[in-house]
């Protein structure tokens, strides 16, 4: 279970949480001041901000000066657009950058159709979802006897909606022991949110390299092409594959002009690239399938760029917590990271929503997640420890799906707890849970109904709450 210090809310406790993320973002800042050649053994450098037009050269000159594309562009590169969005998208929502590379990204020899047995893609209709809630134990690693990627190891558990209309979402599980070093990755129908639940990734992108360790996350834009290697030789994790708008930052409202996930604590890469001819693989996600296409050279080979649509990571400790300091537990919304919003305000296509370690100094009042049913369903993940509102059974690396209008809610021994506890200020800490939340019905795959990872004995989490009415006020 989460661990629970009951405790005066003291100075030393709000430094040291302040403390954890200026540590993550002061050791990117020194890192920003070492080499910039992605050798895959070099300190790796950030930009921060989010949304905003960097630019960054790996070479110095090599970014054009007052244009995009000049006749002849410094070091014999090439020019290129990466556009995000349509041209003629608002400004304020218009994504887009230029690229100046070693050969342009048409350079490749043919795609064809590469099998993949356990990734799926939208629509998904392999089995009718039910309105039964749903919980799985954790993926083993590979065995000894098994080499996967981040590619090869990727298994689809959920999703809904069609990348061919550019909504909905795909939600997969990861488990990975070998690099990519051969092999490079771009998903065309959708952006991916990745998030590390074990072991370190080192993503190498076009625009440069970004080292996410768990409690992190990471973000590559649709179309980005990238290798993943692993510091730690073997990773687990989740990924969610945003079909729909790009996430960004929820509005804040009458929170005003600064909390949760601020600003300047997301990390975007600078350029570094790599001149590498050889036998290599580009594989593409284009139509709900796999495509593979030789091709003789890395294609992150981009010596600089500029604009604002970029790979990004951030550290879920430096997310800015709101809580309550009256009574009732507010509504799971004040933990939103990102959001990909659908085209009905307040309506995400995907929410991405976390549950970090936090006070709990609500009066009179059961502290818990409540009991609850909602027309958005939620897919739910553990990077560490426990869930505040389920006591066992849900372990990290695992996963639940309460779809629309399915009851739920803390099991029964979290709610005889917590409806006796003494009301102290309290920290529930040693935890990281998250949720992907979706407008849309969240379809299990056939693989996650036939999986003995199903836990067929979920239900029973509820079986021991008591009727407690006596008809008596």
């Amino acid at each position: 279970m989460p661990t629970l210090q009951s405790d005066t809310i003291s100075a030393s406790k709000s430094e040291a949480i302040i403390g954890l993320c200026a540590t993550s973002l002061s050791e990117a800042a020194q890192k920003s001041m070492q080499n910039t050649r992605a050798d895959g053994t070099e300190a790796v450098r950030y930009q921060s901000g989010f949304g905003n037009d960097f630019s960054s050269e790996a070479l110095p000159g090599a970014l054009p000066v007052a244009q995009n594309s000049p006749q002849k562009v410094a070091y014999g590169l090439y020019a290129e657009q990466l556009s995000g969005t349509a041209f003629t998208a608002p400004r304020a929502h218009n994504r887009r950058s230029w690229l100046y590379r070693i050969r342009p990204a048409a350079m490749h020899h043919a795609f064809e159709s590469l099998a993949h047995p356990l990734l799926r893609s939208g629509p998904f209709k392999q089995v009718p979802a039910s309105p039964n809630q749903l919980r799985w134990d954790p993926l083993p690693l590979p065995s000894s006897g098994q080499v996967a990627d981040f590619i090869d190891g990727l298994i689809t558990f959920a999703g809904n909606g069609d990348p061919a209309l550019q909504a909905g979402m795909g939600i997969h599980l990861y488990i990975a022991n070998r690099s990519m070093h051969e092999r490079f990755f771009y998903d065309a129908d959708g952006e991916l949110l990745i998030v590390p639940q074990q072991g370190r990734l080192r993503a190498h992108t076009e625009f440069g390299v970004l080292d996410v360790t768990p409690g992190e996350i990471l973000v590559i834009p649709r179309g980005v092409r990238f290798r993943v290697v692993l510091p730690d030789g073997e990773a687990r994790g989740y990924v969610c594959e945003n079909y729909g708008a790009q996430f960004t930052l929820p509005e804040l409202g009458p929170v005003g002009a600064n909390g949760l996930a601020n600003v300047r604590d997301f990390l975007a890469p600078v350029a570094a690239y790599e001149d590498r001819e050889g036998n290599f693989q580009l594989v593409a996600k284009f139509g709900g399938r796999l495509w593979s296409a030789a091709i003789d050279h890395s294609p992150l080979d981009v010596v600089a760029w500029h604009g604002n649509y970029t790979p990004y990571k951030y550290d879920l400790k430096c997310f800015n917590t709101i809580n309550t300091v009256s009574f009732d537990h507010p509504d799971p919304s004040i933990f939103t990271v990102l959001t990909s919003p659908s085209d009905t305000p307040g309506t995400a296509n995907v929410d991405f929503v976390i549950f970090p370690p936090r006070w709990m100094v609500a009066e009179n009042t059961f502290r818990p997640p409540w009991f609850h049913r909602n027309v958005m369903s939620e897919y739910m993940g553990l990077v560490h420890g426990a869930y505040d509102a389920k006591a066992e059974g849900f372990a990290p690396g695992g996963g639940s799906l309460h779809n629309c209008m399915s009851g739920h809610g803390p099991d029964a021994a979290t709610f005889e707890k917590a409806s006796a506890a003494t009301l102290l200020p309290h920290r529930i800490d040693n935890t990281l849970a998250f949720m992907f939340e979706s407008r849309y019905v969240i379809h299990p795959t056939q693989f996650a109904l036939d999986t003995p990872l199903l836990q067929k004995n979920y239900l029973a989490c509820w079986d021991g709450l008591k009727k407690n009415f006596t008809g008596q006020p």
